[in-house]
């Protein structure tokens, strides 16, 4: 994994979280939303299916294990999951606590409204509460 190079669109957009074994966790800076992102370290993947067998199984068990850390730290009504890929190739999944009445709801985030920066308060708070949810072997060291 080290001839990884995280596509700089989302350098631009996201604050660093951790490292888990295959993924990269990342923050998107927008205080309306509670919206993390796994990028596997793996050069030139832009489809899971670019993966090994053994990196797709671990992609989603990663993102199994942030989707019920999110839950326990976020309680959302809805956890959103996608992979899409139009604007930056790079594969990454996004992760998204949802809630009704939230600044987009009941719609996808994408395209509605501008993103709110967050402030150095709110991001160490959202990434405080993540981090305690998550397994002890995921935590950043």
């Amino acid at each position: 994994m080290t001839d990884f190079v995280l596509d700089s669109q989302l350098q631009q957009d996201c604050f660093w979280v951790s490292d888990f074994p295959l993924c990269r966790l990342l923050m998107m800076n927008d205080a309306r939303f509670r919206w993390f992102l796994l990028v596997p370290r793996v050069p030139g993947a832009r489809d899971a299916i670019d993966l090994s067998a053994y990196d797709y199984r671990r992609l989603w068990a990663e993102s199994a294990d942030l989707c019920r850390a999110m839950r326990i730290a976020f309680t959302p009504h809805k956890l959103n999951v996608a992979a899409l890929g139009n604007q930056v190739a790079q594969l990454h999944i996004h992760h998204i606590a949802r809630y009704q009445g939230d600044a987009a709801w009941p719609r996808p985030v994408w395209g509605q409204g501008a993103p709110e920066p967050m402030d150095d308060r709110v991001s160490r708070d959202y990434r405080k509460e993540l981090e305690s949810a998550l397994p002890m072997r995921l935590r950043p060291r």
